[in-house]
């Protein structure tokens, strides 16, 4: 039980860590701070998923399914960041919009799991796709270095860390097997830090000052405060991660031979919103499932929950010892881009994988995709398109994700559920092609 749960904390735990280091550099946090946040996140990360697995009341699936910080999140919270003036702000107004899309996402459960026909892979995998797109920019940004201001920023020793990472991954990935495979982003990191040593960008300061055990203290960075826009961008976020979870436990469900039916998938619902409303109590963001965990589950066909369980008491125990935390910040960030690369363009494949699902063959869910996409990638390709919008107003705007999965409801609501618009059976044979591709 023991190392199946530690497999389970391997397979995610760079995930787990992203979003902390991602948000942390994005409000300027110390290396301290960093580790603090880091260590916060992992230890919410266990505490939702022990209300995911053993569950309480109507809360928690009682599946196998391990819960962490979503990556759906952290676009919205740059933004956020970015328009905070004063950025030692940035966090209590991103814990403050957590908490309440946190609470009235636990109260909504139990209706979202009706309304989830209004999500289907079109959807859901076009969200999932700009996820990845959106954090793509990010992994670019570290492989160049920490500093945009350096001299070395962008050097050829900073984009050659961050390609032997990439390589060293990618060999991992091919030429193993099993549990090896499994944490080969883990490993990449270990070995590209190693690497890394003799160009001397590698700091081993914050592992010498982390303490051995420690709490994380709550509002740590301050009172939540609460703020409109952002509680509206991270109430999308909320939905995105909602639709992700069912998708997910419908198909944990098939793989365990315990279909997830409307109840279960409510139960999960609230752990998940419940887990994420609870994390800013403790310094840590929106929990949600963990996809990565259930390829996990379906290789080894170990399908206790016990075990995913056990995984989360390990995640809790890694929280509270700083020290284990600190050695995600000793990790350079040329060598995090590296990694980053195959981490946050996995997110992207798996969006593709589900757009497969969603029969791009019917002309009206081309349209979906083709235009969730075009407005989901503004803020990325033009990051001044909004520039003449009220400050309030481009927190979600400027978060591709919140476009995009607001144009990808809308439009599937248009065109599939509403009447007036084109037969849902007609087909393209390519997206250009404005005829059914057969008319009789």
């Amino acid at each position: 039980m023991a190392t199946s749960g530690l497999q389970h904390v391997a397979a995610m735990y760079a995930g787990v860590v992203a979003p902390p280091l991602i948000v942390g550099a994005a409000v300027g946090l110390t290396a301290t701070e960093l580790t603090f946040l880091t260590g916060a996140c992992l230890f919410t990360a266990g505490l939702a998923t022990f209300l995911q697995t053993l569950g309480i009341w109507k809360i928690g699936a009682r599946l196998p399914f391990v819960n962490g910080v979503t990556f759906a999140g952290v676009a919205p919270m740059i933004a956020i960041v970015n328009s905070t003036d004063d950025r030692s702000d940035a966090l209590p107004v991103i814990f403050g919009a957590v908490i309440v899309a946190g609470v009235l996402g636990f109260f909504a459960a139990p209706f979202f799991s009706k309304a989830v026909r209004f999500f289907p892979p079109v959807v859901t995998g076009t969200v999932i796709t700009l996820i990845g797109i959106s954090l793509m920019p990010v992994a670019f940004g570290w492989a160049q270095g920490p500093n945009p201001t350096a001299d070395d920023y962008g050097s050829t020793t900073n984009l050659g860390l961050a390609g032997a990472t990439l390589v060293i991954v990618l060999l991992l990935r091919r030429f193993t097997r099993g549990f090896v495979k499994q944490i080969a982003v883990l490993l990449g990191l270990v070995v590209g830090t190693l690497v890394a040593i003799p160009f001397g960008a590698t700091d081993f300061g914050p592992v010498a000052d982390a303490a051995v055990v420690g709490f994380p203290t709550p509002f740590h960075f301050g009172a939540p405060q609460f703020q409109l826009a952002a509680i509206v961008s991270m109430c999308v976020v909320m939905v995105v991660s909602m639709t992700e979870s069912t998708a997910d436990m419908l198909a944990l469900g098939e793989i365990v031979e315990r279909p997830a039916d409307e109840r279960t998938i409510a139960a999960g619902l609230r752990a998940d919103t419940l887990g994420s409303a609870l994390s800013p109590l403790f310094n840590g963001f929106m929990c949600s499932a963990f996809a990565q965990n259930i390829g996990l589950v379906a290789m080894t066909r170990i399908r206790s929950r016990y075990v995913v369980a056990t995984g989360g008491g390990f995640l809790v125990l890694m929280g509270l010892c700083p020290m284990a935390a600190s050695l995600i910040a000793v990790v350079p960030r040329p060598v995090l881009g590296g990694a980053g690369v195959v981490l946050f363009g996995s997110v992207a494949a798996s969006g593709i994988q589900t757009l497969v699902k969603a029969g791009l063959e019917k002309d009206n869910n081309v349209l979906i995709v083709a235009v969730s996409l075009a407005v989901g990638i503004i803020p990325i390709t033009a990051p001044e398109f909004y520039h003449a919008f009220p400050e309030t107003a481009k927190i979600i705007l400027d978060s591709g994700i919140s476009t995009g999965c607001v144009a990808a409801v809308a439009l599937n609501l248009v065109f599939n559920h509403l009447g007036g618009g084109r037969a849902a059976d007609d087909e393209v044979t390519s997206p250009m092609d404005p005829q059914p591709a057969s008319v009789h």
